[in-house]
């Protein structure tokens, strides 16, 4: 095997991070607040990106030359994301998002029928439904974990889903499903308690973690590293290419859970009869995968390093949500979903006309978008979402207050 060239070496060393506002031409002819659905992509990942495809094509897709090239992308990134994760990098598995992180090892635990699972109501329905498949083919049983009505402060959020889990338990629980930041309300679940918690219960279900609202918008180290599952996307506020994304599993889940999904990455060894999956998180990646898409995210998270730790950019995106929630609470006829300012950038609520009646959140959001800021509606709850990352302005949020103001006094 041979090493790419000087040329192809230079093309694949760190480059000098600008400020990550300044990589986002995606903001210079909109305000944007959909960072929880996808952020927009930097201009400098996407430069990572197209040369990877490149210096993959010069050194040959299917080479003895490429794969040193391939293993140091892939390998990187592993190592980048366990340090974000707060795991040893056999505990990370690569996946193409949130869903695929907590399916794929579900579905390898040894279940048996009348085994409970303990839902939280406030989850995204994209893993609501492939709970409910699971639960269809195993002969389970769903149970609800009452959260979405927790609006409050962080500690008494905290304390009630410690009552509420300790009441909801029963000897038949064995998979608990909790979002780290719940995607409707913008509520902050006390993840690492919960796992304590669990273990301490005499059957210690399994916990499962949606991290889709929180890698690149709040520090998930502790709350990843407890889970059993715990993932995560790149798309979204780590504003790195849709496509690739990352599962944490604990030692416990690797030692229990068997492969579901299985192709050559699963193996720990190629060729006819080798047999055998890794040992360590890999038994659950798949096949090919696109490794330009591995550049591009680790260029973005680099990005998102270099504006400060997990802490600062946490700050730097409660600053603006905060601005937010406090500018609606002076438009009447607006009621936000939290009563206090938001944990972190989600920023949920409703309006009503002069008169009391609701408006139609979608007719909001279409008039909004016609003026240039994007936000979205969410079906439940009915509501509007708006998000702020670390790079939203303070006149940005300024300019959509105005607009919302506009909308509630106009009654659409």
């Amino acid at each position: 095997m041979t090493d790419p060239g000087p040329r192809l070496k230079q093309r694949s060393e760190p480059q000098r991070p600008v400020p990550l506002r300044d990589q986002l031409p995606a903001l210079a002819n909109k305000t944007y607040f959909n960072y929880g659905g996808q952020g927009p992509l930097p201009q400098s990942s996407l430069a990572a990106i197209t040369d990877a495809f490149a210096t993959i094509q010069e050194l040959g897709p299917f080479s003895d030359n490429v794969w040193p090239y391939v293993n140091r992308t892939v390998t990187g990134l592993r190592q980048r994301l366990a340090d974000w994760f707060g795991v040893a990098p056999e505990r990370l598995a690569f996946t193409e998002n949130v869903t695929s992180g907590c399916v794929l090892p579900l579905w390898g635990l040894p279940w048996q029928a009348g085994d409970e699972l303990l839902i939280g109501d406030a989850e995204h329905y994209g893993v609501v439904a492939a709970l409910e498949e699971l639960v269809h083919r195993h002969q389970l049983r769903i149970t609800s974990l009452a959260v979405a009505d927790l609006t409050g402060e962080a500690e008494a959020t905290a304390e009630a889903v410690g009552e509420r889990l300790e009441a909801a338990l029963t000897p038949r629980t064995r998979l608990v499903v909790l979002s780290h930041l719940l995607w409707n309300t913008g509520q902050l679940m006390p993840i690492a308690a919960v796992a304590g918690q669990l273990a301490a219960h005499p059957g210690h279900p399994w916990l499962l973690v949606d991290g889709a609202q929180s890698l690149g918008s709040l520090p998930v180290a502790a709350a990843a590293a407890a889970a059993d599952i715990y993932a995560c996307t790149g798309h979204k506020w780590c504003c790195g290419p849709e496509g690739l994304g990352a599962v944490a599993l604990s030692s416990r889940l690797l030692a229990t859970s068997s492969p579901t999904l299985v192709g050559w990455r699963s193996l720990a060894h190629d060729g006819p009869g080798a047999g055998g999956y890794h040992g360590d998180a890999r038994r659950f990646e798949v096949a090919t995968s696109c490794t330009p898409l591995f550049a591009g995210l680790a260029r973005s998270l680099e990005l998102l390093e270099a504006e400060g730790s997990a802490e600062e950019r946490l700050r730097a995106i409660r600053e603006r949500s905060g601005q937010l929630w406090h500018g609606l609470q002076r438009i009447p006829g607006v009621r936000s979903l939290l009563q206090v300012p938001p944990p972190a950038g989600l920023v949920s609520f409703t309006m009503a006309a002069p008169g009391g009646a609701p408006l139609d959140p979608a007719a909001v959001v279409g008039r909004l978008g016609a003026q240039g800021s994007w936000l979205r509606t969410l079906e439940s709850p009915a509501c509007i979402r708006a998000c702020t990352h670390l790079v939203t302005t303070a006149a940005e949020v300024d300019r959509l207050l105005d607009q919302l103001s506009v909308a509630a006094k106009t009654a659409l």
